[in-house]
Formats: structure tokens, C-alpha cells, sequence
């Protein structure tokens, strides 16, 4: 009987080794069946997104989970093919991400798989030939898998995962599980990238359709030129817009209008068309792009004007017949991501219709200007050959009759109101003469001028200034007195958009006493006693170079007076 007993529990021994491998099979079956499950639903959860940026995110999140990975990252490859334009990572903390410091543009190992497209997997990454090590603050890592995200047969950017929890290392599964992932990520980049591009596409034409509106409604070109600058800047993403404007000749641009940074160092200047992307844009009529508009050595004449700036395209505005009428320059912010061929053909098509646009608003204005012009020459005819006329017929009446009166009080009355008349005449002449002059073309008059100045601070203020002007400023205005007079009205109305954060602003020029006198006065904040004063002391040595004086006062009432003063003999 005792002989019978071990042989008795062999076949129980093998029926618990069976069972045992078949509880091992079933727990593999179970785990290779959850993993499917699991891969599924990282499928569906990257493709259910339309936007590229949380599509994008929940690629590195799922690899992670799917790979059971302590770390993963994904980094998109730039539009020069050899550097990372933006990396995205899972697994690191704020802090940690803030302590490594800038993310990696693809030297080391990272580049391996931008060299080389294809899966990676290593034991231990710090073997691997072309490891650089790690940062200073940055975990340790040993095991490392990568795979290529393919976007329609075009590397997108790679999957990096490190740190298998629990193994050894990663293995053929979770190779061929991220590499499904990959595959299922591409279809999901691809759509969220055609919807992205439906999207700005849509917010374009509604831009245009804005702008077409604001023109057909009576809108400026002041006005028209801002709306273009600001709506490029809202769809772009760019912190900086500049409107240039071609100068006579081909001489280059000139910036008419700026957005964002220093915008009172930007408008105003001539940009040449050698030494500026800008230029370069309106000389060949092609958009041109810069991935940083500070450091970029083809460019250097941008620096002074964009410090700390980042990507950049120049677009030309109307590219009819080889002649382009303008540029628009969009700067991004340092470290953004550069402008692609995507952005830029929609923006080429906005460009295009802001052109006419502009010409449009051009034509409307050379049109109103016409109108003026030939009210003014039927003012000027009807002054002509009927008030001075009958004034003069008046006065030759009284100048007459002056000498039946005997009395000696009446007869001096007489003769001074035949004075008055004769000076009546004199200004009514010297006003047919100003509209006479404006009507040849040359439209340069201090009164021109000035309702220019003001009318152009209206965008800035966002209210029209109160304009009131009395004299004979066209002709009794010397042209270097006028000259600095309206630099003077326009310094002081910038300062009041800039500073007084007013709701009312009137302007008062004069001419009488041998003194031009400039008033400008607002209900704003008034100077603060600590303020900046330069823009002031420029207004100063405008009036003293002249012989003439400035006086800036605050009312009771509040807001501040500007008077500036100069002789008019000067």
C-alpha cells in the first residue's frame, strides 16, 4: 500500500501543472484582451477630437497608458525637417518642467528618430550611440521606445516613451500596440488639421465679408487700414501687425498703421526695400517668412524695430499687373511656432482682397476729395461775382455819400465802415485765393493740413476731435511756421490718445496779431506731476526755435490746456 501512494499523486501533479498553464494562458488571453480593449479606446478617444492641439495631447496620454510607460513625450517635427517645433510631454510636473528648462529641438537621441524614421527600442537609452545625457535637473531614464508618426506618408513627429513600470523593458507588444496607436494618431492629426483649416478658412472670409461692410458703410481708410491689422492679428495669432505703404518712386515703404510693441517707433518709418522682409515682399510680390525676425542674419535691418519678437511673414497687398501697392508684416511672439504654408495661403487670399479694399477706399475718397474741390470753386465763384461785388458797390455808395454830411462824427463813422469794408474784401479775396490754391492740386494749406492731422488722431482717440479755426492761416502762415505748427498738432493730439484717457478734445488755431496760436485742450486726466515730459519739451523747442512760446495748464475743471504760440513774421 505504501508502494501505491506516490504513484497515486503523479497524475495529480501534472493535472496542477495543467492547470496552471492554462490559468497563465488565460490570464495572458485576458490581459491581451484588455490591451486590445485599451487600444481601442485610445483609438476612439484621439480620433473623437477636432482640435489639433487636444489631439495632440491625448496621443502622448494614451501611449503612456497603453505602453505603461513612467514617461512619454511627443515631439513635432518643424518645417525645416530637422528640428523639433514643439514637444509635448506626460509624466513631468510643472515644477520639473520649469527646472529642466527649454525643451529639447531634437539633438541627441531625439534627432536618431528624426534621421532615421524608424522604431527604436533600447534596454538602456544612455548606451545608445548617439545619447547626450540628460539636463541638469532632469530624471533619470533607462528604458526607452520610439516610433514615427506618419501624417499621409509625411513624418509628423515621433512618440518617445521611457521607463516601462514593472518590466524590464518594452517589448514587441507595446511596439506593435504604439505602433497602432501611430498609425490611428495620423488619421486623427490629418482631421484635425483639415478642420483646423476649414475653421481659419471660415474666420478669413468673415474678416473680408467684416471689412467689405465697414467700407460700403462710410468707414475711413484710417479706420479700414485697423480693422485689416487687427483681424490678421485675432486669426494669425501674430502680437504684432504692421501696415506699409509704398512710397513714390519705389523709394520703399512706410509703416501707415501699427498694432502691439512700440508703436510710436513703428509708424511713421521708412522701410527699405533691401535689408527687410517687408521690403523683400513687396519687391518680388511672394509672401516672405522669417522663423525669428530678431536674429535672423538675412534681415538685419528689422532688429531695432522688433527686439524680442519671434516668427514673422510679410505678405504683399495687390499684386495686379507686377506692381504691389503695400505690405502686411504679422510678428509672433518669441519662442511661438513659425508661420506654415497653411496659414499662409488663406492669408495671401485675405491680403489680396484687403488690397482692394484699400483701393477701394482710395477711390471713394479721391471721389469725396472731387466733390470738395468743385464746391469750393462754386463758393469761390459766387464770392467772386457776387459778394465782393455788392461789397464794393456798398462801399463806393458810403465813400460818396460821405461827402453830403456835415456833421463831423457821422462822416469819420462812414469812412470806417468804408474801411471795414475794404478789409472785408481783403479776407473774402485772400479766402477765394485758398480755395483757388487747393483746387490746382496743391492741397497743402495749414487748414488742409490741420483737418488731416485731426482726422487722423480720430482712430486713436476713438472720437472725432472739435475742430475750430479763424484767420488767414493759408496765406499770412509762413510754410516753416506751419510746418511745425502741425508736427506740434499732431504731437499733442497723440499725447492725449496716449495719456489723457479723454471723452472730449477741442482744437482752436488762429491767425491775428501777427501770432499763429495752436489750442488744444481735453477733459482727460491731466499731466501727472512725476509724468514723462518729453514729448512736451520737443513742443517747447518747436516754439522757442521760432521766437514763440508754450503754456500747458490744468483748469478747474480738469483736463489739461495746451497753447503753443509763434510769430508769424518769424
Amino acid at each position: 500500500m505504501r508502494e501505491e501512494e506516490p504513484r497515486s499523486r503523479i497524475p495529480q501533479l501534472r493535472l496542477d501543472e495543467l492547470l496552471a498553464e492554462l490559468q497563465a494562458r488565460i490570464d495572458v488571453a485576458r490581459g491581451t484582451r484588455d490591451r486590445v480593449h485599451s487600444l481601442l479606446e485610445a483609438v476612439l478617444s484621439v480620433g473623437r477630437e477636432l482640435e489639433l492641439t487636444q489631439v495632440l495631447r491625448r496621443i502622448v496620454e494614451a501611449a503612456a497608458v497603453l505602453a505603461d510607460a513612467k514617461y512619454a513625450a511627443l515631439g513635432i517635427i518643424g518645417p525645416d525637417g530637422d528640428t523639433l517645433s514643439q514637444f509635448i510631454t506626460v509624466g513631468l510636473s510643472e515644477e520639473e518642467i520649469a527646472r529642466i528648462g527649454p525643451y529639447p529641438t531634437g539633438k541627441g537621441l531625439l534627432g536618431e528618430l528624426i534621421r532615421h524614421p524608424h522604431p527604436l527600442r533600447l534596454e538602456d537609452l544612455k548606451q545608445h550611440p548617439a545619447s547626450t545625457g540628460c539636463p541638469a535637473h532632469h530624471p533619470e531614464m533607462r528604458t526607452f521606445l520610439g516610433l514615427p508618426v506618419r501624417v499621409r506618408d509625411e513624418v509628423f513627429g515621433n512618440i518617445y516613451l521611457t521607463d516601462k513600470r514593472g518590466a524590464a523593458g518594452f517589448d514587441d507588444d507595446d511596439e506593435s500596440v504604439i505602433a497602432t496607436l501611430a498609425v490611428a494618431a495620423g488619421v486623427a492629426i490629418d482631421n484635425a488639421r483639415l478642420y483646423e483649416e476649414a475653421q481659419r478658412r471660415q474666420r478669413w472670409l468673415t474678416a473680408t465679408a467684416e471689412i467689405n461692410r465697414r467700407l460700403l458703410s462710410g468707414s475711413s481708410r484710417t479706420q479700414v487700414v485697423e480693422l485689416i491689422a487687427q483681424r490678421a492679428c485675432d486669426i494669425s495669432g501674430a502680437e504684432l501687425a504692421d501696415v506699409l505703404t509704398t512710397l513714390p518712386g519705389g523709394a520703399g515703404l512706410r509703416v501707415e498703421l501699427a498694432l502691439g510693441g512700440d508703436v510710436n517707433g513703428r509708424v511713421g518709418v521708412d522701410v527699405p526695400l533691401d535689408g527687410t522682409i517687408s521690403g523683400a515682399a513687396c519687391a518680388t510680390g511672394f509672401p516672405v517668412t522669417s522663423p525669428d525676425l530678431t536674429g535672423d542674419p538675412r534681415y538685419p535691418g528689422c532688429v531695432p524695430r522688433f527686439a524680442g519678437t519671434g516668427p514673422a511673414v510679410a505678405v504683399p497687398l495687390g499684386r495686379a499687373e507686377g506692381h504691389t501697392e503695400g505690405v502686411l508684416l504679422l510678428v509672433r511672439g518669441s519662442g511661438a511656432a513659425e508661420f506654415t504654408e497653411r496659414e499662409i495661403d488663406p492669408l495671401l487670399g485675405f491680403a489680396d482682397q484687403a488690397a482692394l479694399a484699400l483701393e477701394l477706399a482710395e477711390r471713394r475718397r479721391d471721389a469725396e476729395q472731387l466733390a470738395v474741390l468743385e464746391d469750393r470753386d462754386r463758393i469761390a465763384r459766387d464770392l467772386h461775382d457776387l459778394a465782393i461785388q455788392r461789397l464794393f458797390a456798398t462801399g463806393m455808395t458810403l465813400q460818396s455819400a460821405s461827402r453830403f454830411i456835415d456833421h463831423p462824427g457821422a462822416s469819420d463813422r462812414v469812412l470806417r465802415a468804408v474801411g471795414d469794408l475794404d478789409e472785408t474784401i481783403k479776407i473774402i479775396r485772400s479766402t477765394i485765393f485758398g480755395l483757388r490754391v487747393r483746387e490746382a492740386g496743391a492741397g497743402q494749406g495749414l487748414r488742409a493740413r490741420a483737418v488731416h492731422v485731426v482726422e487722423e488722431a480720430q482712430a486713436a482717440l476713438g472720437f472725432a476731435p472739435r475742430l475750430s479755426m479763424e484767420g488767414l492761416l493759408d496765406t499770412d502762415v509762413p510754410p516753416a511756421v506751419a510746418d511745425h505748427l502741425v508736427a506740434v498738432l499732431g504731437e499733442a493730439l497723440s499725447n492725449a490718445a496716449r495719456h489723457a484717457r479723454a471723452d472730449r478734445v477741442e482744437v482752436t488755431l488762429q491767425a491775428a496779431g501777427g501770432h499763429v496760436a495752436l489750442t488744444v485742450q481735453d477733459d482727460g486726466v491731466g499731466i501727472p506731476a512725476q509724468g514723462r515730459r518729453s514729448g512736451l519739451r520737443n513742443l517747447e523747442e518747436r516754439a522757442r526755435a521760432l521766437g514763440g512760446t508754450l503754456a500747458v495748464t490744468a483748469p478747474p475743471a480738469g483736463g489739461t490746456v495746451l497753447n503753443w504760440t509763434a510769430p508769424l513774421g518769424h
